[in-house]
C-alpha cells in the first residue's frame, strides 16, 4: 500500500486553488472543440468544488456545515467521472487527455489522504 501522506489540511490548501483553476483552464487550454460539454464540464465543477470547500468542515471553510468525509466522496466521484466521461462521451484530443489526467490526479489525491486517525496519532 502507498504511504498516505495527504492530510486534511493539505488537502484543504489544495481545494481552493484547484476549484479556481478548474474554472480558469478550460479559457486557457482553449478546451471544448469536442463539443460544449467538454468546456462547461470543468467550469462547472470548479465552481461546485468551490462551493463544496466553502461549506466543508476544515480549517479553511468558511461556513463548515458539511463533513469532511462527505467532501473525500465527492472528490472520489469527480475523478470517476473525469475519468469516464471523456471516454463515454467520445471526447478527443486535448479535451480527453485533460479530463483523464485530472481526473486521475483527484484519485491519486483521494487514494493518498490519510485517515484522520493516523493523522491524530502522528
Amino acid at each position: 500500500m502507498p504511504p498516505r501522506f495527504i492530510t486534511k489540511t493539505i488537502h484543504a490548501y489544495l481545494d481552493y486553488p484547484v476549484a479556481l483553476g478548474l474554472i480558469a483552464m478550460p479559457f486557457l487550454f482553449g478546451l471544448g472543440t469536442s463539443g460544449p460539454l467538454a468546456f462547461w464540464l470543468s467550469v462547472v465543477t470548479g465552481v461546485a468544488a468551490f462551493v463544496l470547500t466553502v461549506l466543508t468542515d476544515h480549517h479553511l471553510g468558511v461556513v463548515r456545515v458539511l463533513p469532511y468525509s462527505l467532501h473525500l466522496v465527492v472528490d472520489g466521484l469527480v475523478g470517476v467521472a473525469f475519468v469516464a466521461v471523456p471516454i463515454v462521451l467520445g471526447f478527443s484530443g486535448l479535451d480527453f487527455w485533460y479530463y483523464v489526467v485530472l481526473g486521475l490526479t483527484v484519485l491519486a489525491v483521494v487514494g493518498l489522504h490519510q485517515p484522520e486517525h493516523q493523522a491524530a496519532a502522528t
